[in-house]
């Protein structure tokens, strides 16, 4: 599909004849829409050197083979809408003054260009058909703004604001596709006029390739699509992807994400930000009068979905060499890349991007600094966010967000530590929403004693340590077998928790990282009916943490000899390791 794609103030579109084809639902909007459009247009800010602009949502077109003729494929509620404020403004002037407008026909309408040329605003609201009342509602809407505007608004002004610096995206599908194959692949979202196929195209559009000979205009375009195709294919893998991201942040392309980033990145470099913070400028006045001859990225390229688009059509206009805006994409890609390849930096970036540092920042401070240096620094973060509170004085509930950060930074730095060199922590299955997101599992049930069904004390039997228990309490169980009396549920639990662990600990040496999904089917067991249920839950391909599992097989405790109970010793041998395994991250007060 050879599309081209380009930038067209509302002037330009004065030469075109377009035609609305019959699979293209009536003119349908509301007075709402017409007067939020007006309402954008008069309060953005123009300047002298047209560096700032209103950009409206793209425009899709087809040129009629051998016609100077344009079928609107998706757009024409936009530019219906445009025709209508053009007409009005037409109005002003005396009939010899006034311009000539686009021609626009509705298939399904035959008189409708002679309609908008000749009798627009005859009928305050037509009822002929359903399109025309929504048209001559629009018009009408349109008539009503400006007069409650009179006073106020300088309709000159307006007038060269909206013809001029007024935009709108203008995509150019080739004659060989079939219109209407087109229509309904962009209704239905197959292919959804994304920044990244925009972008695309600028970067494939012959005239931004300067003094290129035909044949080698065709390789580096090949070469470009296939580099942009490789991109895409290595963000495509769930492992490089989410550990570039907080979380899912579904694009319908993922290159999208750098074109995103390097627009992120303009704007925290923007010195028109600084210089005005310098400056003292606060006011909206202050503000307005100012941008006139200054305005920052956001206020140049805007903050909707297709700002990436209109900041990379910018850096074609002032560097027209494909070359080098191409280098500065992959320059960003093979960062990114080399982070994930390194398994040390895949890591510990994993983990900051994990608890919320933005990755624009850690771009930003990765610049001028060796590797070893950015190494240093990306420990100094980790730190502030690990040494907050002493872990020993962490609790349940107060500091549950901080008690889940140093959970999963001791799961990462223990997989860093590991003598298995391929391991590598999957933040993929950890930001996975299947899981729910991530709780904290108290290790000894926090509240075994509200077990109070007969299915669920059963279960508990199962796998409890029989050489543990004593006489009385086997007694009471095989009483308890035989008549299955529900009222005696609740002695035997108390009794059985009190044997097979403390009462409930809400520190850090009683907690470990699961998600809710499988923290609600643990319910509040006790330690061995826990140890079964997480084996069954990896056994059946569920994602738990590695010191999750090592908490359950007691691996903390080399002298260990039981699996029945979470005792003293075993809760003190994981705390010694979590701080053993942090201890470059932890305050030195609690080392």
């Amino acid at each position: 599909m050879n599309n081209k794609i380009s930038i067209k103030t509302i002037s330009e579109l004065l030469q075109y004849n377009f035609f609305i084809p019959s699979y293209q639902r009536g003119y349908r909007w509301t007075e709402q829409q017409v007067t939020d459009l007006l309402n954008d247009i008069n309060e953005f800010t123009t300047d002298s050197d047209e560096k700032n602009w209103y950009c409206l949502q793209p425009i899709v077109v087809k040129q009629k083979k051998d016609e100077n003729k344009w079928y609107v494929i998706d757009g024409q509620q936009r530019l219906t809408t445009i025709y209508l404020i053009l007409y009005y403004l037409n109005q002003k002037y005396t009939e010899e003054k006034r311009v000539k407008l686009f021609d626009l026909e509705y298939e399904t309408r035959k008189d409708s260009a002679d309609y908008l040329k000749n009798k627009l605003g005859k009928i305050k609201e037509d009822t002929s058909n359903i399109d025309y009342f929504y048209i001559s509602t629009a018009y009408q809407t349109i008539c009503d703004w400006f007069k409650k505007k009179e006073e106020k608004l300088d309709v000159i002004t307006f007038s060269s604001k909206f013809n001029s610096s007024t935009k709108v995206i203008w995509y150019e599908t080739s004659q060989n596709e079939d219109s209407i194959d087109i229509f309904t692949r962009i209704n239905s979202g197959k292919i959804p006029l994304t920044n990244a196929e925009l972008i695309k195209a600028l970067f494939l559009n012959s005239s931004n390739f300067s003094n290129t000979d035909t044949e080698k205009l065709r390789l580096k375009q090949l070469e470009i699509a296939s580099e942009w195709d490789r991109i895409e294919f290595a963000l495509q893998d769930d492992s490089f992807w989410y550990f570039i991201n907080k979380n899912e942040n579904n694009l319908p392309t993922r290159i999208e994400f750098i074109f995103k980033l390097m627009y992120e990145v303009a704007q925290a470099e923007d010195k028109e930000v600084e210089e005005r913070k310098h400056l003292g400028i606060k006011t909206k006045e202050q503000i307005d009068k100012r941008k006139i001859e200054h305005q920052t990225i956001v206020e140049q390229f805007g903050n909707d979905e297709y700002a990436t688009f209109r900041f990379f059509n910018d850096k074609f206009k002032n560097n027209s060499e494909v070359n080098n805006n191409w280098k500065d994409i992959k320059k960003y890609f093979q960062t990114l890349e080399e982070w994930y390849n390194d398994r040390e930096l895949y890591h510990k970036i994993g983990y900051l991007i994990t608890v919320g540092i933005n990755i624009k920042t850690i771009l930003g401070n990765k610049e001028n600094k060796t590797k070893i240096d950015f190494g240093k620094w990306l420990d100094q973060e980790i730190k502030k966010i690990a040494s907050k509170k002493q872990v020993d004085k962490l609790e349940y509930e107060k500091d549950n967000a901080q008690l889940i950060n140093v959970l999963l930074l001791h799961n990462i730095i223990t997989t860093i530590n590991s003598d298995d060199t391929s391991l590598r922590f999957p933040f993929n299955k950890y930001k996975d929403k299947k899981n729910g997101g991530w709780s904290l599992e108290h290790i000894h049930a926090q509240n075994s004693d509200n077990i109070t069904e007969i299915d669920d004390f059963e279960e508990w039997l199962k796998v409890i340590d029989t050489d543990m228990i004593t006489e009385e309490i086997k007694t009471e169980i095989n009483n308890f077998n035989n008549d299955k009396q529900k009222e005696k549920v609740s002695s035997l639990v108390e009794k059985l928790s009190n044997l097979f662990g403390e009462l409930d600990i809400h520190s850090i040496e009683n907690m470990a990282l699961l998600s809710k999904n499988d923290n609600s089917k643990l319910n509040n067991g006790l330690f061995p009916v826990k140890r079964k249920r997480i084996i069954d839950l990896e056994k059946n391909g569920a994602f738990i943490p590695i010191t999750t599992k090592k908490v359950f097989q007691k691996y903390f405790d080399d002298c260990t000899k039981q699996f029945s109970k979470w005792e003293e010793k075993d809760r003190n041998a994981y705390l010694n390791d979590i701080k053993e395994t942090l201890k470059n991250y932890l305050s030195q007060t609690e080392l």
